[in-house]
């Protein structure tokens, strides 16, 4: 994708390199992952890594801001513009750290709050023990149903019991559409904040190809990686003036010193590029390669997580679809230069570092230019490799075919048309 990188440092420089190749050579089906465009790259390893600036455009602890308060409400304005929202913070540095801002903005140590369980594809943050959302909180779950499903009723009928001070709706493994218009109900009858953590999906509620969140949730945070293509890091959304003023304490000085300039202006890059046409047909492209990949599994009697996914992810249960564990699957596939994550599965008998099933996502190679055909091949490779893991020739068969598929796909230097 660039070239390689020279270092004073070699053995650093070495390694970057190596990982440059890695992602060349690799499908990349992790569903958190994807390419971001030279431009995106060029800005976030810019001179904005010299600055320092705590606080916020126009009220700096520091000097010499005039420029990175541009760049910075520039980021603002194009993030208020695709996600039709009043007020956005820019500065947190990842989607965790966010999350936390979102509770120490809404809520007091000790207070309810009701996520989705990790197994049934929430997140870490959305309440887990060993998380600072489990442990600084009273956590509970709501869970899918017999088939993977969201249960609307049954979420009400938890919430009713706990009486929650915020409820989360928003996932990371969860492959079908969040209705949010649902969840403001329950929170209107129950007295609860609503918070929308839509990191995976952001990409397509931009697009219109899922219902958006924005002015039915209190707070929406999203991630800028994943279906946003852009660099790592994450954003904080609202509609409500105070709610925004709580927001922007809790980032700083609550959990953040000073903002990463350079993240900033490489969120606004990549706001810019997701403003454009060609991002749109990219979305639209991303959920039926999706589906297309999911349907192929599904044809071969392998048991997928709530069924046909309507959006860019999916998880399958290889444990009782061809009797192995995750970390074992992904093992396997790594063998052959592809690269999955094992996640948990509704009822998960398995530890979340072993679990039952592996997650598979379509962004990263949509953004290589994958479509439906490829995407298939990729299924029925994955499929005889977990049938067959022990046959050597078999996997060296496949490797070679992946090595064609990536040679004919390189990584992009640009999404835009010229």
């Amino acid at each position: 994708m660039y070239k390689k990188i020279s270092l004073e440092d070699k053995v650093i420089a070495d390694l970057i390199n190596l990982e440059d190749q890695r992602q060349q050579d690799h499908i990349e089906l992790i569903a958190s992952e994807n390419y971001v465009s030279e431009d995106v790259m060029k800005a976030a390893g810019s001179c904005l890594t010299n600055k320092y600036g705590e606080g916020y455009p126009g009220k700096r602890y520091y000097g010499g801001c005039e420029f990175v308060d541009q760049i910075e409400v520039i980021a603002q304005e194009r993030a208020k513009k695709l996600f039709n929202v009043n007020y956005v913070n820019v500065q947190p540095y990842s989607g965790s750290v966010a999350n936390a801002a979102v509770y120490l903005a809404l809520l007091q140590p000790g207070d309810r709050v009701l996520g989705l369980s990790l197994d049934s594809g929430g997140h870490l943050t959305h309440g887990y023990r060993i998380s600072f959302s489990g442990i600084f909180y009273e956590s509970h779950s709501y869970f899918v149903n017999d088939d993977g499903l969201l249960d609307y009723d049954e979420i009400l009928r938890i919430a009713k019991e706990i009486k929650p001070k915020m409820i989360i709706c928003g996932y990371s493994a969860y492959s079908q559409i969040v209705e949010f218009d649902k969840f403001r109900k329950i929170c209107d009858e129950v007295g609860a904040y609503l918070f929308a953590d839509i990191s995976h999906i952001s990409g397509p509620i931009i697009a219109g190809l899922h219902p958006s969140p924005a002015g039915l949730a209190d707070v929406i945070m999203t991630t800028t990686h994943k279906t946003l293509r852009g660099t790592r890091g994450a954003i904080i959304m609202t509609n409500d003036e105070e709610i925004y003023k709580k927001i922007n304490r809790s980032v700083f000085p609550g959990y953040q010193g000073g903002p990463l300039f350079h993240q900033i202006a490489a969120k606004a890059v990549s706001f810019g590029e997701a403003l454009q046409p060609e991002f749109l047909e990219y979305q639209q492209q991303l959920i039926t390669n999706s589906r297309v990949f999911c349907q192929t599994f599904i044809n071969k009697g392998v048991k997928v997580i709530s069924g046909l996914t309507k959006n860019h992810l999916f998880m399958i249960d290889v444990k009782s679809s061809y009797g192995l564990n995750g970390k074992q699957a992904t093992e396997i596939l790594s063998k052959v230069n592809i690269t999955v994550n094992k996640n948990s599965i509704p009822n998960d008998t398995e530890s979340p570092m072993v679990s039952s099933g592996i997650r598979l996502g379509s962004a990263a190679m949509t953004s290589r230019g994958f479509q439906e055909d490829e995407f298939i091949i990729i299924a029925n490779l994955i499929d005889k490799v977990l049938r067959e893991p022990e046959n050597e020739a078999l996997l060296t068969m496949v490797k070679k075919e992946i090595a064609k598929l990536t040679n004919s796909f390189p990584i992009k230097r640009s999404y835009m048309k010229h």
